[in-house]
């Protein structure tokens, strides 16, 4: 679990990540981390900025989002074209996607058997497996 509690938590981590913590990253990061792992759309968090009282603009969520994705703070899970969630467990699991209400939810890596991966390209390597299962 990737809970911080603290701001000198949140600056530690960020930094940590190469990241300088300006006042809207620590109010994005805060949002994101302080309450355990989560799955959150960009629209998601702006609706939680917006209710905290904070002026920060969708597009600087959106920005931060990818920033804190490439930095391997946050893992983006893209379950349409068009439709992604930024997951806060960044270690090695899949997902069930809810598609009446558009959860995402975790599954263990062991709660999962994959059988034998095809034959990779040459001079690749696989980075990871993702896996949505989607329900009604």
């Amino acid at each position: 679990m990737n809970t911080i509690r603290t701001r000198t938590q949140i600056i530690e981590r960020l930094r940590a990540a190469k990241l300088r913590p300006t006042r809207q990253r620590l109010a994005l990061a805060r949002l994101l981390f302080e309450r355990g792992d989560r799955h959150v759309t960009a629209e998601q968090l702006h609706a939680d900025v917006i209710a905290a009282g904070m002026k920060v603009s969708l597009a600087t969520v959106y920005n931060n989002l990818h920033q804190f994705t490439r930095a391997g703070l946050l893992r983006e899970v893209v379950v349409d074209s068009g439709r992604s969630y930024f997951d806060t467990n960044t270690a090695s699991h899949f997902h069930f996607f809810h598609e009446a209400t558009g959860r995402l939810e975790d599954i263990p890596i062991d709660d999962l058997v994959l059988g034998a991966l095809p034959q990779l390209p040459e001079n690749t390597s696989v980075k990871r497996v993702d896996v949505i299962i989607r329900i009604r």
